[in-house]
């Protein structure tokens, strides 16, 4: 029979191991929900072993796991500046809602708030993401330094992101991830446009990221299906 080498893990690994834990165990069950047994168990160690890494108990370890989950978050709007805006977009929203599926419970409880870990330091975390967000797709549009419409326009789909990935979850998962996506992006395209109306900074970062685009791509297909409905409407005024 062959004997398994033990492995001394270090520092770095065995923390690494009960973040990894910690955050499977939140991603389907809320904060308040998960004791450090169970922490401990699912990293196959001891309790004690869980307070020397992390001396301040459930609540230190939590506020690490959300910030390891929050670097990933913020991973996910980061693209090569290469390519149409609505191309890239697709891609990280990809990515967002690949990690609000796998995370759901967690993600909820991040976003919603309300559970007996909330600290100040956990907020600063989840507006850091939004904020980190929110400049990556700022850079995308190649206006890394915004004036306050441009901005807020910017932060407003982010938010409006992360409600429909709280609705998605609560709606079972539907529609499916693709159509969420493709929806989303519609509203990112129709809250750039109405912005780039009236306000000149937008304008122009609106027509050069069109100008990428390709007729039959997300700008195209949407703007044939609005502006029957705008012309329409404009007959009736």
């Amino acid at each position: 029979m062959t004997v398994r080498a033990y492995r001394r893990l270090s520092v770095e690994e065995r923390r690494a191991q009960l973040l990894d834990a910690a955050l499977s165990l939140f991603a389907h069950r809320a904060p308040e929900e998960v004791s450090l047994d169970d922490v401990a168990e699912a990293a196959g160690v001891s309790r004690p072993l869980v307070y020397r890494y992390f001396p301040g108990g459930k609540q230190q370890l939590y506020e690490a796991a959300l910030r390891s989950a929050a670097d990933v978050l913020e991973l996910c709007f980061a693209e090569p500046q290469q390519g149409p805006l609505t191309q890239r977009l697709s891609r990280a929203l990809d990515r967002y809602l690949a990690f609000v599926d796998e995370h759901h419970t967690g993600f909820s409880a991040l976003l919603q708030g309300g559970s007996v870990v909330e600290t100040s330091r956990t907020t600063a975390t989840v507006d850091g993401i939004r904020r980190a967000a929110a400049d990556q797709i700022l850079v995308h549009l190649g206006v890394p330094t915004p004036g306050p419409r441009l901005r807020m326009m910017v932060r407003t789909w982010i938010t409006a992101v992360e409600a429909a990935s709280l609705i998605w979850i609560d709606e079972g998962r539907q529609p499916e991830a693709g159509e969420l996506r493709d929806w989303l992006l519609d509203q990112f395209i129709a809250l750039l446009t109405a912005t780039a109306a009236t306000d000149p900074e937008t304008a122009s970062a609106a027509r050069a990221a069109l100008a990428l685009e390709s007729a039959d791509g997300p700008v195209g297909v949407l703007a044939r299906r609005v502006i029957p409905v705008v012309s329409e409407a404009a007959h009736l005024l």
